[in-house]
């Protein structure tokens, strides 16, 4: 990414915090952030431009306006309609909105849900680290009501994340919940009203950037590396992010940091 801020394809990726934050907003909110090809390919562009830069220590995606964080695939009028079997075969392995399956993208993302998060739009949220949502938010995998199925990583990360008799309630009804119940069912860290979401946002984000960047990268490999594997095997895994993380600037930073008591200055490497 160059500059301070791109737009194109309705879809921007903001620079905060002294260019250490990535911002990126789904900003379509006629369609309540529904997103479309145009916006997909913007945002597969968008992450492999986060992924190239070493300086992004987090990043925040979230959508335009209160209503909506995004309700998934646009299905209006005006939007180019896929048959069932035709959508099956484009599946990105990246998942919806190249972020919900994605494996690559080794710095924490938070989900800022600001209203509906729908369909692909829940995808997304399964697809970040750390989730706040405003009180007024709803979430839902709702494809079974318009004849679809949640095959962007809806079922399977589901699964993972809850006893099976609370993912399956949520998949074989559709229905919307509320973020109280996501909080409870452990999808949701945190639940604030809704004119506080950025304070909420911030204060999650403050005690991320306070943590060695190298030590956060070499955390998520390993948190997706191990997953599947006994304690034992994964304490095995020799992982690039891992090696450089115990080695590198930032772990000495952190212990001169202590012994002189003030605060570390990361490098980040």
């Amino acid at each position: 990414m160059s500059g301070d801020e791109a737009v194109r394809d309705e879809v921007r990726c903001v620079r905060e915090h002294d260019g250490r934050v990535a911002r990126v907003v789904i900003d379509r909110p006629r369609v309540l952030n529904a997103v479309d090809r145009a916006t997909t390919e913007r945002l597969k562009e968008i992450w492999a431009g986060i992924e190239a830069d070493r300086g992004i220590r987090a990043v925040v995606v979230t959508g335009a306006g209160e209503r909506a964080f995004s309700t998934g695939a646009d299905m209006s009028a005006g939007a180019t309609a896929k048959s069932g079997l035709e959508y099956w075969a484009g599946l990105d392995p990246d998942g919806f909105g190249a972020l919900s399956l994605r494996e690559t993208l080794d710095v924490p993302v938070i989900a800022r849900v600001n209203g509906y998060a729908l369909g692909g739009g829940m995808e997304m949220v399964l697809g970040c680290d750390i989730v706040i949502a405003a009180e007024h938010a709803r979430f839902g995998l709702t494809e079974p009501r318009v004849g679809r199925i949640p095959l962007d990583g809806g079922v399977f990360r589901l699964m993972e994340r809850v006893p099976h008799t609370q993912a399956m309630g949520l998949l074989l009804t559709g229905r919307k919940v509320t973020a109280t119940e996501m909080y409870r069912m452990g999808l949701v860290n945190e639940v604030v009203p809704g004119e506080r979401l950025d304070e909420g946002v911030d204060r999650w984000l403050a005690d991320v950037l306070a943590c060695s960047p190298a030590s956060l990268r070499a955390i998520k490999q390993m948190a997706r590396a191990g997953a599947g594997l006994t304690a034992r095997q994964a304490h095995a895994l020799r992982l690039p992010a891992l090696m450089d993380a115990v080695d590198s600037e930032d772990a000495a930073e952190g212990v001169r940091a202590f012994q002189e008591k003030r605060p570390p200055i990361w490098p980040g490497r």
